[in-house]
């Protein structure tokens, strides 16, 4: 009986390990999908969608369907379904893994300002002068900026962001990843002084970063929350598949 892999998707990396394993003739890919992105990338394997109902769901879950090994490749900042996965595998006794791409790195020519929040990130943008605020948070946490009325934001997401929502806003609908040159215009066309963004890590995303360093623009970072107490964590998909062959029966 092939091993059974679960991959708490959603990223690009999970969708890179589901192809490596789905080529494996000894191994079972399940991806589960959160399923607030309309339109998702195509994923090998086998697919759910949907939440698990907390913890206690997952680990019924990871019982009957005789989950092998827990994948959580989830987003940098799903805090409580990273939360969920660790205590559902310490549960069952189903060995898991995060795997977490590194974060982005300041250089010395960027102009960021590390914030723990995004609350945090709402109160910073009346300090810093903002008039004009492009937003790439994600369109599930706008809500923390609905409550300035001074700056005009510019927010782009995948699908439509749903309210509260800022009162000054133009939204664009568009799906990455962008290069330097197409966040450098949008930047310009839409006379953003300050950009609001997650420290997601990677290469997909960090196109806005170079090119509000083109700018000298002040940039507002989200820092990532922790993981839980004695994760286990990898940094990309080689160090997932290594971590799997040790795992795997």
């Amino acid at each position: 009986m092939p091993s059974h892999v679960l991959i708490l998707g959603g990223t690009t990396e999970a969708r890179e390990l589901a192809a490596v394993l789905a080529g494996h003739p000894g191994v079972r890919v399940t991806t589960s999908l959160a399923g607030r992105t309309a339109r998702p990338g195509a994923v090998a394997g086998e697919v759910r969608t949907g939440g698990f109902g907390g913890a206690d769901g997952l680990a019924a879950w990871l019982r009957e369907r005789r989950v092998d090994a827990l994948v959580d490749a989830t987003h940098p900042f799903a805090e409580t379904i990273t939360a969920n996965a660790a205590r559902a595998a310490a549960a069952t006794g189903v060995p898991a893994v995060v795997l977490r791409r590194p974060g982005w790195r300041q250089g010395p020519r960027d102009r960021w300002h590390p914030v723990p929040s995004l609350p945090a990130a709402a109160d910073l943008l009346p300090a810093l002068g903002s008039r004009r605020v492009l937003l790439t948070t994600g369109r599930l946490g706008l809500a923390a900026f609905a409550h300035l009325t001074g700056p005009h934001f510019v927010v782009r997401s995948v699908d439509p962001p749903e309210p509260p929502l800022p009162p000054r806003l133009d939204v664009i609908l568009a799906r990455g990843p962008f290069t330097a040159a197409d966040e450098s215009a949008l930047l310009r066309d839409h006379r953003v002084d300050t950009l609001v963004t997650k420290d997601s890590g990677g290469t997909a995303t960090s196109a806005k970063l170079a090119a509000a360093r083109d700018l000298a623009l002040p940039v507002v970072v989200v820092r990532r929350p922790p993981l839980p107490p004695g994760t286990r964590a990898v940094p990309d998909v080689a160090g997932a598949v290594e971590w799997l062959g040790r795992h795997l029966k």
